[in-house]
């Protein structure tokens, strides 16, 4: 049958084409990032775009396994038509150095599976759906595998194109030549020439070069160490003049980074400590000056440390809001300074609770302790406590000590139930009474000691804590 004859030529054309060596290139794994000035630096495996950054691997020397440094670059710093460009024939190199022939083998065996079947049916409509899938397939591969054996999938496309249109006609659909529906051309030149793996001398330049155009200090100096590091490795293998010129410069740079790394750190450190101190005076203005002379300093240094800088505008700022609320405090505060006044009299005069608790505190710390009460120091204890809960119930507190002063009335309630039940607990001998006198009397003095606390603390104007 002559479905038959095509399926023979099209598989002799698959195992026929001559075997390629699948051999891997040694920088198959090497991109450039070229720079708009028109450097490079070399990044080991695909580069990253994250926003307005670029993230990349850089090898700091030529070893087959070479140490690596992340860098990251503004993205605006890269030729990204070139960069990309190169990108895309790197990956073509690699692909074709690797795995396309492995992958046009196992084209070649599909192709040929399915042709096998297609000989062995008998229905011809089958026979079409078969081979029709079999070219889609075909016609897509080389755009996919970078146009690899474009010329040998081409010849298998026309075979194809003949058995469809003989099978189109077996079933009553008309011979049609399909045999110029694809056009495939001859796999598309290099779009950018590909460099050769760096040298260890190419190594260090680079490893300079990403030093000047890296954003962070810290990143600056971790390069500039790196080269350092790499000069003292390699340097009896490179020549001697310009070992020692790169070093002096990479020293020079060093040094001055970190000197300029001391003058902001100085810098910083007094502007917090006077930040510190005028958010404790609620010095609004004062704050508000101090940020206009990082901006000045800065500029002054030549705005060498970006990072530095944000972070000490930050922590000024958030000071500036220390401030701010410390003022909003104490304004509020002076206005309600005659209430405060008049609870402060409230409380102590003509004699002062916190006075009258302090009288009692012996006794309730006996009763707590049940170290013994007397009928006479009980007696006293009510009576004084009685007092106590008198005058504080009748006290109207300013709103802003209501809490606190629900506390005095709480203590003193906790104070009289702890005499109540001492008494009772004296009378029936029930020791498991006295228990709870003392959990009565506990919970009097430290209700006492916060309420005497607080309202101490309100009665001050306020501070930064």
């Amino acid at each position: 049958m002559k479905i038959c004859t095509w399926a023979g030529a099209v598989v002799a054309a698959c195992l026929l084409t001559p075997e390629r060596t699948s051999a891997a290139a040694d920088d198959a794994a090497l991109f450039r990032v070229f720079l708009i000035d028109g450097s490079a630096l070399v990044s080991y495996g695909e580069v990253a775009r994250v926003g307005d950054r670029v993230v990349f691997s850089m090898p700091l020397n030529a070893d087959a396994d070479p140490s690596l440094h992340l860098v990251n670059i503004a993205a605006d710093r890269v030729d990204w038509n070139r960069t990309n460009r190169y990108a895309e024939s790197a990956r073509a190199t690699r692909y074709l150095a690797t795995r396309a022939e492995s992958d046009y083998i196992a084209l070649s065996n599909d192709v040929a599976r399915t042709l096998n079947e297609v000989s062995q049916l008998t229905d011809a409509a089958k026979r079409l759906a078969l081979v029709e899938g079999a070219r889609t397939a075909l016609a897509a591969w080389p755009r996919n595998h970078f146009s690899y054996r474009s010329n040998e999938v081409r010849q298998m496309l026309g075979m194809l194109d003949d058995a469809i249109a003989d099978l189109r006609a077996a079933t009553g659909g008309g011979r049609v030549n399909l045999s110029l529906s694809t056009y495939l051309g001859d796999p598309p030149p290099v779009i950018e020439p590909l460099l050769p793996p760096p040298t260890p001398k190419d190594a260090i330049e680079q490893t300079l070069l990403a030093a000047r155009i890296a954003d962070s200090s810290v990143e600056r100096e971790s390069l500039l160490d790196a080269a350092l590091g790499e000069l003292d490795r390699d340097g009896s293998a490179l020549p001697e003049e310009w070992t020692a010129a790169a070093r002096a410069a990479a020293e020079a740079e060093l040094v001055s980074e970190r000197r300029l790394d001391h003058v902001y750190q100085t810098f910083s450190n007094g502007i917090m400590a006077r930040a510190e101190r005028r958010a404790k005076l609620a010095d609004v203005r004062g704050i508000e000056r101090m940020l206009v002379a990082v901006d000045r300093r800065d500029a002054a240094l030549g705005r060498k440390r970006p990072d530095a800088i944000n972070a000490l505008v930050t922590a000024v700022q958030a000071k500036l809001d220390q401030a701010r609320q410390l003022r909003l405090a104490r304004d509020h505060w002076a206005m309600r300074e005659i209430a405060f006044e008049k609870y402060r009299l409230a409380i102590t005069e003509p004699i002062d609770l916190f006075a009258l608790f302090a009288r009692v505190k012996p006794a309730l710390e006996d009763i707590r302790s049940l170290a013994g009460s007397t009928p006479t120091s009980l007696g006293a204890t009510e009576r004084a406590i009685a007092q106590i809960v008198k005058r504080a119930t009748l006290i109207v507190p300013p709103e802003e000590f209501i809490a606190a002063h629900a506390l005095i009335v709480s203590a003193a309630h906790l104070a009289a139930n702890a005499a109540v039940t001492r008494r009772q607990a004296v009378m029936s001998r029930d020791i498991a009474r006295a228990w709870d006198a003392s959990s009565a009397a506990a919970g009097a003095l430290m209700l006492s000691a916060r309420a005497r606390s607080e309202i101490q603390l309100l009665l001050r104007p306020p501070e930064l804590r």
